[in-house]
């Protein structure tokens, strides 16, 4: 008899426990339905204010189905997420936003934004995130390192410990080689990309 008790009491919990867990997984699913919207939203949001950050001139950014496509991840430590057309305001291509990145930074993975318009030129550069050192390659973060790379008309940009000599150069963050080198390799990377398949205009 009391055995029987014990397995009415067993098979008694395991019911409210399998209806707590469905309750739970029911409550959960409503709530990402009414999350996931504004969260894809507020994410685009974002998005599109840090590519007007890179690129001020730009009217909007529209996804080009071509270049979506020639996208080639296979470049080690570098990845490209997304390139947009930037257009002015009577709807003329003027440039290319791109999120893009390196997974070869001292913390990590270090997500990007940039601006290139269409005579090559880099019109903005942001660190979107990252998980450097503090005050060493956390620094990339600041207005100091990236408005370096703004204004160059490149394919390709080196860094450099001993002070800029050359258009094309940037200064290294002090102490933070791997972060610098991380940074400047996925800017190549980038505008290789826009180079190679972008609509550029000669100045």
């Amino acid at each position: 008899m009391e055995n029987n008790k014990k397995k009415d009491t067993m098979f008694g919990d395991a019911i409210k426990l399998f209806a707590i867990t469905l309750i739970a997984g029911c409550l959960l699913g409503f709530v990402y339905q009414i999350t996931e919207q504004p969260i894809i939203a507020a994410n685009e949001k974002a998005k599109q204010e840090a590519y007007q950050a890179v690129f001020t001139k730009a009217s909007s950014f529209e996804k080009e189905e071509a270049l979506s496509k020639a996208i080639d991840n296979s470049t080690p430590g570098v990845f490209i997420s997304e390139i947009l057309v930037a257009k002015d305001g009577s709807g003329s291509t003027i440039g290319y936003v791109l999120s893009f990145g390196s997974k070869e930074g001292y913390g990590g993975e270090i997500d990007l934004s940039m601006g290139v318009d269409v005579s090559g030129t880099v019109t903005g550069l942001e660190v979107l995130s990252m998980s450097e050192t503090a005050g060493l390659g956390a620094n990339c973060k600041t207005d100091e390192f990236k408005s370096q790379f703004v204004g160059i008309q490149s394919d390709t940009i080196a860094y450099t410990k001993t002070g800029k000599s050359a258009d094309n150069e940037i200064d290294a963050l002090s102490g933070a080689t791997i972060t610098t080198k991380a940074v400047t390799n996925a800017v190549n990377n980038a505008l290789a990309f826009v180079y190679a398949n972008g609509e550029m205009v000669a100045n």
